[in-house]
Formats: structure tokens, C-alpha cells, sequence
């Protein structure tokens, strides 16, 4: 299961591509001036951070909005502990789970688009993590849900799942789940531009065969070995010793 994607800035391409409105400081920050930040920086999102979701606002225009990844699971966390995350939703069952059937049926889809994202082949005891890759280089389209929420003192803020889906031919050699990529026809209806029953919507949501590399991902590096203390100096002798009296 997916627990780990990357997107890339800055996002000029994406906003003439997908139509996004930009509001004044939706775009780069006065310290990267007109040209926005450079394209080589990329965002590394797991869960508990987050990422920019595409949404329609009030007046139906496409928005990219930052969002934390993962709903809060219901019940208080203990004190002292994080709260536990759900942070994908099944689209077999989007429109019966209570965690998720507000999000979709109420309109609150929104689109997470991956530079590349991973998945995991559990090997014994432990997870062996694959680096799924487009080899045309574009930002693959994924769907997402998503919801407003509020914390004690009254503070609100936004967070989304991850729709997923069962597994195309690839991922199907290491595991049994995928995102759902969402075709760019579909877009518009998953975002409530158009209209489309819960049905239609929900057979959108199904195996993507993309121009993909799968690869292992390569181990974090190791931590360099802290230097050895230097070795004491001997002790240097400064005084003679004391040569014996004869008489």
C-alpha cells in the first residue's frame, strides 16, 4: 500500500494544464521571485505531512490547496501519543464506510497529483519498498478525499486519504493494492464539474495500466561513524631523575 509519494515545484506546468486558478499568494514566495521555485525541488510526503490537493472552491474554480495526509481515527489518542492515521480509503466501499461516505457523497473529491510514488512487497518480517516511476515524466493524477476538521480550542484544519484500488499488472508482482489514477476525462466529473452518479464515479476508480518503472528504492544511507577521540599524548619527561650522592 502506497505510504510514501513525491511532487515536484514548482507547479506553472500543472496550473496550464489542469486549469488551476491562482490567487495572489498561491504562487511563488517574493524570496524566489517572478520565475517561482526552482524545478528540481521535489516534496516528499508521508503520512501525518502534507501535500497540495487540486479542489474547486465556491465559485467552482480549481484550487491547489495544502492538506495533511490522514483522517484522525475516531476516539481521543492516548495522552502523550500521536494520533493514529487512516489514510487510505477503499473505493469499493468510499459510499458505505462512515469515515468516508460524508467526503465522496457530500462532493469532497479532490485530486493529488505524484511525480512518482511507492509501494511495499512485505518480504518475512519486513517491507521491501518500490519506487514506482512515469517514464514520460507527467504528474500522475490520483484521487483523494477529503474533509474539514476541528480541534480542541476551535482551530480547523484540512486532510485527505488516498483512494485505492486493486492492483494493475505491475504492482501485482509485490502487492495486491494501488492508487486509483484517475484518467484525465474523468477529472472534471470526480471533481463535481460535471455531473455523475455515485456509481459512475465509482467505476472511474479502477486498475491504471501507465508507462511505468518499478524499482527498489535505495536504502537510506548510513550514518557516518562518529571520529575516534584522538589518543592522549604520552608524557613527556622534563626532569631529569635525581643521580645518587656518592659520599
Amino acid at each position: 500500500m502506497c505510504g510514501k509519494f513525491t511532487q515536484q515545484m514548482p507547479w506553472r506546468e500543472l496550473v496550464r494544464l489542469y486549469n488551476i486558478h491562482q490567487e495572489p499568494g498561491d504562487g511563488p514566495s517574493p524570496e524566489t521571485g517572478d520565475e517561482g521555485e526552482p524545478e528540481e525541488r521535489i516534496e516528499t510526503s508521508t503520512p501525518m505531512r502534507s501535500a497540495r490537493i487540486m479542489v474547486t472552491d465556491d465559485l467552482g474554480r480549481r484550487r491547489l490547496v495544502r492538506m495533511r495526509w490522514g483522517y484522525d481515527k475516531r476516539g481521543k489518542p492516548e495522552p502523550g501519543r500521536r494520533p493514529e492515521l487512516v489514510v487510505h480509503a477503499r473505493c469499493e466501499t468510499i459510499d458505505q464506510k462512515p469515515t468516508f461516505k460524508k467526503s465522496f457523497l457530500e462532493g469532497r473529491r479532490g485530486v493529488l497529483f505524484v511525480k512518482t510514488f511507492n509501494e511495499g512487497e512485505e518480504v518475512g518480517s519486513k517491507t521491501k519498498q518500490y519506487v514506482l516511476t512515469p517514464n514520460d515524466q507527467q504528474p500522475i493524477p490520483v484521487a483523494v478525499l477529503w474533509d474539514r476538521f476541528t480541534i480542541e480550542g476551535g482551530a480547523t484544519y484540512l486532510a485527505f486519504v488516498m483512494v485505492t484500488t486493486i492492483n494493475n499488472k505491475l504492482i501485482g508482482t509485490i502487492t495486491d493494492r494501488m492508487p486509483a489514477v484517475l484518467e484525465p476525462q474523468d477529472i472534471g466529473k470526480w471533481l463535481g464539474e460535471e455531473p455523475a452518479t455515485p456509481e459512475e464515479l465509482k467505476a472511474m476508480l479502477k486498475p491504471y495500466e501507465g508507462d511505468w518503472t518499478m524499482a527498489p528504492q535505495d536504502p537510506p544511507p548510513k550514518p557516518p561513524r562518529p571520529p575516534k577521540p584522538p589518543k592522549p599524548p604520552a608524557p613527556r619527561v622534563t626532569d631529569k631523575p635525581d643521580q645518587g650522592k656518592l659520599f
